[in-house]
């Protein structure tokens, strides 16, 4: 198959160098005019999330009431810097990366997650639908053991529902959070700019229940 070597995560001697210096970045939020780089005022936290084309994605956050700002990259790999056309070669093991900034105090952690995993059917390993390749993986990126043990029982609790549903096995990778990447100027809030632009995400239509999760 042609497309084998997309399905398969780069060894870091494998990947693309990259360079030393980041994309330009907009200053400013298409949307809402907050900005898209740290440093984000108190008491906001991050969430770092890949759940295929990030366009779409992107959406899905910044139309949530208590997020600050958004912005997508690229994140998880091994290239500093990546470009898009490096990330999509699936030569610097990243994937297509949402950063969402929010108030806890508004809307919570596990409100985020509930919106990761029903934006999205994590069961399809390295594609999204029609978009394939690694850049395309679902992914979740912790900042603490706290988030990473919340992350791993929404998992779980998700894994039942999507079996009894008759889907197949999770394949999210959940991590410790890596460097985020932000990505070039014309991909920021790109639905926003573009209304009918392509979005490819489409979730299972299975419920994640987040309320035993916050009971627990």
């Amino acid at each position: 198959m042609a497309l084998d070597y997309k399905l398969r995560l780069p060894l870091a001697n494998e990947a693309l160098p990259g360079r030393p210096d980041a994309v330009p970045v907009p200053t400013e939020h298409f949307v809402h005019g907050r900005p898209l780089q740290p440093p984000f005022p108190e008491p906001t936290e991050i969430l770092v999330a890949g759940l295929g084309c990030f366009w779409g994605a992107e959406r899905l956050f910044w139309q949530l009431d208590g997020v600050y700002t958004t912005a997508v990259g690229y994140a998880g790999g091994h290239t500093r810097n990546p470009t898009y056309e490096e990330v999509c070669s699936g030569l610097t093991g990243h994937t297509e990366a949402v950063l969402a900034v929010y108030d806890p105090g508004v809307v919570s952690y596990l409100e985020l997650l509930r919106v990761f995993w029903e934006g999205h059917d994590p069961t399809q390993g390295m594609r999204q639908g029609n978009d394939v390749g690694t850049q395309y993986r679902s992914a979740l990126y912790v900042n603490n053991a706290e988030q990473m043990k919340v992350a791993q029982r929404s998992r779980d609790e998700y894994q039942q529902r999507l079996q009894n549903a008759g889907y197949g096995d999770i394949s999210t990778e959940i991590l410790e959070a890596p460097i985020f990447y932000y990505a070039e100027h014309y991909h920021q809030q790109y639905l926003a700019k573009v209304p009918n632009g392509y979005c490819g995400l489409g979730g299972t239509g299975v419920r994640c229940q987040i309320e035993p999760l916050v009971q627990a």
